[in-house]
């Protein structure tokens, strides 16, 4: 592979336009996907495919090319097409480019800590946890349909730079969750565990799908869905709310996490996936939250899907400061964005789907850091208000500042006690102004490390598997209503 790198960086500087290459090769990306409904295999996936990707600079842009093999010879074709691609581009560059002067590893190596490799675990072991895990969803006649689900990932890369920047790393993400569909005329509920869109997921190995107990968890998750049906529709009006942890996560991600891209804010990703209300000059004035709100990026927290040991412009996985006591202290950046606004480090957050797509700026791991309320203390002092569960639809616009959730789960809150469910809850809000009516986060106890193993971007669309640490936390004065 080392031998492959460098006859790809030799054939892109053979154009004395380029003045920066680097090359991925990924061989393996391995892709596992299996899933039960109702007593039967619904989705037996398995996947296997290597590439290579070049990328280049000129004085004014950036060009890009792959090939769907790991050969010298389509390393060379890979860079060819990038010089050209950069050469087109160069002709109508508005200016100058430029990076941060940041230099990588010359001999780097990460690896995902695991026990258990999951692609070494029997098919029939796999299917055996998710057959029982499904059948354990059926406690009531109104279950119609159960399913469970469980993917991995391995993705094996290599890296180099004429810079001298040289890494490989290893990393297996897997995940599993169970769904419970019940019926009742024309009524219909859905609950999910541990979460909702596939479960929850983590930088590990099997052991962590052993973990989540599935065949335990599935048949309160039924329970709750037969529950859901006779529960009354969630009340309408503006009141204190608690969002759980995994809904508070979700909340970080499209308000927090995609906001800060500074691609987005930079109006590159406009005809995709929006923009964002943040601009360059709020960092270090903008209130965006409560003082009780400290949100970072952090590439190297253990565990997360968004960790790694550096990322595809060969930059140091780091934990970047985003929001500090509310106030917006940082952005995510890649070594060219970072320098528009004269910083001197990139905060390390350029990533691609495998070796055939370009990098761009992903979310690493966005936290929001643990407060020092109880579960109980978070109730408490709420008369009426209600307790928001595992998200179940998101709306917000492209700028990411008016958004509406729809949650699989309600609770009704009374005199700071935790009561009867509720059905449909829908809350909605402005970004800024729903951060600064955060007035109590949950302590280490309502934390937890969620894996979103689904997040686009790009066009070409990119899919990127990202982390959220957040614990539960309370709102006032919120717009809540029955979808």
């Amino acid at each position: 592979m080392d031998e492959l790198l460098g006859h790809a960086l030799h054939s892109a500087t053979r154009d004395a336009a380029v003045v920066y290459a680097d090359a991925r090769v990924v061989a393996p990306y391995a892709l596992e996907y299996l899933a039960v409904r109702n007593g039967t295999a619904s989705a037996l996936t398995s996947t296997v495919r290597s590439a290579v990707g070049v990328r280049v600079r000129t004085a004014r842009a950036w060009g890009f090319g792959t090939a769907s093999a790991t050969t010298k010879a389509a390393a060379r074709a890979a860079a060819e097409r990038a010089v050209r691609a950069a050469r087109a581009a160069d002709r109508s560059a508005f200016g100058p480019l430029t990076v941060t002067d940041e230099k990588g590893p010359t001999n780097g190596r990460y690896s995902t800590k695991l026990r258990t490799d999951p692609f070494s675990v029997p098919l029939a072991t796999k299917l055996r946890l998710l057959l029982d895990a499904e059948k354990a969803l059926h406690v009531r006649p109104e279950v119609k349909s159960g399913r469970a689900s469980y993917c991995a990932w391995k993705e094996e890369k290599w890296f180099a730079s004429t810079e001298g920047t040289r890494y490989r790393s290893t990393i297996v993400h897997v995940g599993a969750g169970v769904e419970a569909t019940a019926t009742s005329g024309a009524e219909v509920q859905r609950r999910s565990g541990p979460t909702s869109f596939g479960g929850d997921f983590r930088q590990a190995g099997f052991e962590y799908i052993r973990s989540l107990d599935l065949p335990g968890i599935a048949p309160n998750v039924g329970r709750e869905a037969v529950a859901l049906l006779k529960a009354p529709a969630c009340p309408t009006g503006t009141m204190p709310i608690v969002l759980a942890s995994d809904q508070c996560a979700l909340q970080v991600h499209e308000s927090v996490g995609h906001a800060t891209e500074l691609d987005r804010i930079l109006g590159t990703e406009a005809g995709y996936a929006g923009t964002s209300f943040v601009a360059p000059e709020d960092v270090g004035t903008r209130v965006y939250g409560s003082p009780q709100m400290q949100i970072s990026a952090d590439a190297t927290e253990p565990g997360g899907l968004g960790t790694f040991g550096w990322d595809d412009d060969g930059v140091a996985a780091r934990r970047l400061p985003l929001i500090e006591r509310g106030r917006l202290t940082g952005l995510l950046t890649s070594r060219e964005t970072a320098a528009k606004l004269g910083w001197e480090r990139s905060g390390g957050t350029m990533r691609a789907e495998g070796a055939y797509r370009f990098p761009l700026i992903r979310m690493t791991n966005i936290d929001l850091a643990a407060g020092d309320r109880s579960f109980d203390e978070l109730l408490d002092g709420i008369s009426e208000g209600l307790y928001f569960q595992t998200n179940r639809s998101w709306s917000i616009d492209d700028k990411r500042l008016n958004f509406q959730f729809g949650t699989e789960v309600g609770r009704r809150i009374r005199h700071g006690e935790l009561g009867g469910l509720v059905r449909n809850p829908i809350y909605a809000g402005m970004t800024p102004e729903f951060w600064q009516s955060m007035d109590a986060v949950g302590d280490a106890t309502t934390w937890h490390l969620w894996g979103v193993p689904n997040c686009g971007k790009g066009q070409p669309s990119q899919v990127a598997r990202v982390g959220h640490g957040a614990p539960a936390a309370r709102f006032q004065h919120v717009k809540v209503w029955a979808g």
